[in-house]
């Protein structure tokens, strides 16, 4: 994602957000190159407060206590750029970016292409040789 055009809004869904091994990093790098940056979710506000919080994640917008799709709405007519991207999580947030006019990204493709880590992605276990006699 980082050739991409820089006058971008871009909003994660807080699913996917919560499968990035590190939430913070990802935004400090996406600020670097996009205008605008925040989180959508259908979840309460405060679910998504506590984890931008917990993950000190400044947002440019959120989408409060309205639903998606009129969230998704509303910031495509309050942050005008280029580019509108959404990046989700599946068929669901793909229909919704198609519905409100939004770029798709799956997490997958875009993670892969900033150089972001997936939470389930872990390195290798180097074996360990510490059998004990007490274990089965």
């Amino acid at each position: 994602m980082n050739g991409g055009s820089d006058d971008m809004t871009l909003a994660f869904e807080l699913e996917a957000l919560e499968a990035l091994s590190d939430p913070e990093a990802v935004f400090t790098d996406a600020r670097q190159w996009t205008n605008y940056l925040g989180v959508i979710s259908a979840e309460p506000t405060y679910v998504v407060t506590n984890f931008t919080r917990k993950h000190r994640i400044r947002q440019d917008f959120f989408s409060g206590p309205r639903s998606r799709e009129e969230s998704l709405v509303n910031i495509r007519t309050q942050f005008d750029s280029d580019r509108h991207v959404f990046v989700g999580t599946g068929e669901n947030d793909r229909a919704l970016a198609d519905k409100t006019d939004w770029e798709y990204v799956n997490l997958e493709t875009a993670a892969d292409a900033a150089d972001w880590q997936l939470a389930t992605q872990t390195p290798p276990v180097e074996p360990q040789d510490d059998t004990r006699d007490d274990w089965p």
